[in-house]
């Protein structure tokens, strides 16, 4: 069970992706960050966040697998402040069209899907990020209309009503989420240069803020 007491930010270690340079960023930024292997190691933690890259179908056995997704689930129930990245992201939804039959946690509803047809798959590149209008967003505040961020993937989540931020490959496309505690980035802030940065510092202050301790 995570306590609300402690200072930490941890990050899911489950064998997956970009797991060093996240936790190196939020280090960084000064936050209390630690890699979590053992369910048990993420007491205390005042957020969450998932990384992933590659496969929705490998990331999602080897989250089960790892016993990783018991911290997950209980994070979001619990109202810790939680953030997934690129597949982290996409694991937040009900499943993906990369991986049929697999499912994700299911926290957000509506499927992943593959970028539009006549683009260029996967997209690496940095690209420019649109608010979406009426959907103001904490992860996003202060950074500067039409920042640039980093991304890799083939897929995205399809744009929904916890879109609070899109960019333009082959049509719009979701670029962030926000829903309530949940929050989740298909760019990758932790390569994303200052304007990343800042959506990792948001998160952290967040999570204080929640979590009712004093800023990390």
């Amino acid at each position: 069970m995570i306590e609300e007491s402690g200072r930490d930010i941890v990050v899911l270690d489950y064998g997956i992706g970009n797991l060093a340079s996240a936790h190196r960023a939020l280090v960084h930024l000064g936050a209390n960050a630690r890699l979590v292997r053992r369910p048990e190691d993420a007491e205390g933690a005042i957020g969450v966040v998932l990384p992933g890259v590659g496969a929705f179908g490998r990331s999602a056995e080897a989250l089960e697998s790892s016993g990783l997704i018991e911290v997950a689930r209980q994070a979001i129930a619990k109202g810790t402040a939680f953030l997934g990245i690129c597949v982290g992201l996409q694991l937040l939804f009900e499943g993906s069209e990369e991986s049929p039959g697999v499912a994700g946690l299911g926290v957000l509803e509506g499927a992943v899907r593959r970028l539009p047809p006549g683009t260029k798959s996967p997209q690496i590149q940095w690209n420019v990020l649109e608010d979406v209008p009426g959907r103001p967003s904490r992860m996003l505040s202060g950074l500067p209309g039409g920042p640039w961020m980093y991304f890799v993937h083939s897929y995205a989540p399809e744009v929904g009503p916890a879109t609070v931020a899109t960019c333009d490959y082959g049509g719009s496309i979701t670029a962030a989420v926000e829903d309530g505690h949940v929050w989740g980035t298909q760019f990758h802030p932790e390569k994303s240069g200052t304007l990343g940065l800042a959506v990792l510092a948001n998160f952290v202050e967040f999570a204080a803020t929640r979590a009712g301790v004093a800023a990390l």
